[in-house]
């Protein structure tokens, strides 16, 4: 299981998507400089313990309605090879573990393995900020997929529990600025 360490990160998380977000072609905010706040998510277990895996979820409330975002995040200790530049967030340095690249999860082998593995139930969702805790909040709906299926992650998040019945689907839940708890569609395979 996957420890939680309580330091600094600078750079920090929101500081590197901050500047990344906007460049992405699924932000739908405006030309304004994004105001991000954590908002949710959970994490996954590396087999090898040596990639962490987060997937969060930020609000952007720069805009005149906010917008929920789904950022998987991969944390390494070393920079992932054959990845595209744009896959990079960018580097910070972690209090306990010194340098970490940071990733789009999307473009990370070992958070895509992971995914699927959830789908299949073959991996427990963990608490985003508690060490060695399942999150039983997120869920899994539908058959999940066999090795080799394609995983569609939902950037942009909208509050509803079930995309198309056939597909096997992430279900998890994030906090709107306001305080309203929400419930929607992570990932379909």
């Amino acid at each position: 299981m996957a420890s939680i360490h309580r330091t600094t990160m600078s750079p920090t998380k929101l500081e590197l998507l901050t500047g990344w977000l906007p460049r992405q072609s699924w932000y739908a905010g405006g030309a304004e400089k994004p105001e991000l706040v954590r908002a949710g998510g959970f994490r996954l277990d590396d087999p090898e313990g040596e990639v962490g895996i987060e997937f969060m979820v930020v609000v952007d409330t720069a805009g005149r309605e906010p917008v929920a975002y789904l950022v998987p995040l991969a944390y390494r200790g070393a920079a992932l090879e054959g990845a595209p530049g744009e896959a990079l967030l960018g580097t910070a340095e972690h209090g306990v573990l010194g340098t970490r690249w940071i990733y789009d999860g999307v473009h990370d082998p070992v958070v895509t393995a992971q995914l699927l593995a959830l789908l299949r139930g073959e991996a427990v969702p963990q608490h985003q900020n508690e060490s060695d805790t399942p999150d039983p909040t997120v869920t899994v709906h539908g058959d999940g997929p066999a090795d080799g299926s394609q995983v569609r992650v939902n950037r942009v998040l909208r509050a509803a529990e079930h995309e198309r019945a056939s597909s096997a689907h992430v279900v998890a839940g994030w906090t709107w600025p306001d305080g309203t708890a929400a419930r929607g569609v992570f990932a379909t395979a």
